[in-house]
């Protein structure tokens, strides 16, 4: 065999290789970007969602973002890592982000608080992988609605998480049936992200 077609086969095999390697970063690029895009709509959905006034279950990506543009400034120093809720040049709400690890995977979500600083406006999630019909009823409307009222405590449970059919006080909520590990975890995460927001506040000396 002479030399040329010795190396015949690795270089064809070079170019084959370099050709599928590009397309695929290619594909992985443009996913991304789409995955990334979405990633941030459901955020702005879950800002919106948790002023009730705002939204709407039906609201399409565009209305969603429209309003998120408009009416959610980003936060600055004052708010203490929340985003704020504007109307007519006046904070009307705070939606405070929250994150950490749930019982299977990551869970993320927002809770919108009034401008009292301690009544809640309202919960939302945008990301969590729990059981269905045990920890992924967080994201259900029976779930979710009991969060609209309640008021901030102080200390190291800000919201309270009581087993179903328990006496519920101003700060307590009950925890999800059958799903003690995701509730325990989703108690923690909402309370480490409140008790860090209401300690930014307060040494601005913001909080009524």
């Amino acid at each position: 065999m002479t030399r040329e077609k010795r190396w015949f086969p690795i270089l064809y095999m070079f170019v084959v290789t370099a050709l599928f390697s590009s397309i695929v970063i290619g594909f992985t690029g443009l996913t991304r970007r789409r995955v990334e895009a979405n990633a941030a709509l459901a955020f702005e959905r879950a800002v919106v969602a948790v002023f009730p006034e705002l939204y709407e279950a039906n609201m399409g990506s565009l209305e969603i973002h429209r309003v998120f543009t408009e009416q959610i400034s980003e936060p600055d120093a004052t708010s203490g890592g929340a985003y704020t809720y504007e109307q007519a040049g006046q904070v009307t709400g705070y939606a405070l982000p929250f994150a950490g690890q749930g019982f299977w995977a990551p869970i993320e979500g927002v809770i919108g608080i009034d401008t009292d600083r301690k009544t809640v406006r309202g919960i939302a999630f945008y990301e969590q992988n729990e059981t269905p019909g045990l920890g992924a009823e967080i994201v259900k409307p029976p779930f979710k609605k009991q969060f609209e009222g309640k008021v901030l405590a102080a200390g190291d449970k800000p919201i309270r998480f009581c087993r179903p059919g328990a006496d519920l006080g101003a700060s307590d909520v009950h925890a999800v049936t059958g799903a003690t590990q995701t509730s325990t975890r989703v108690e923690g995460i909402i309370n480490e992200a409140v008790k860090q927001w209401q300690s930014e506040v307060g040494r601005k000396g913001d909080v009524p």
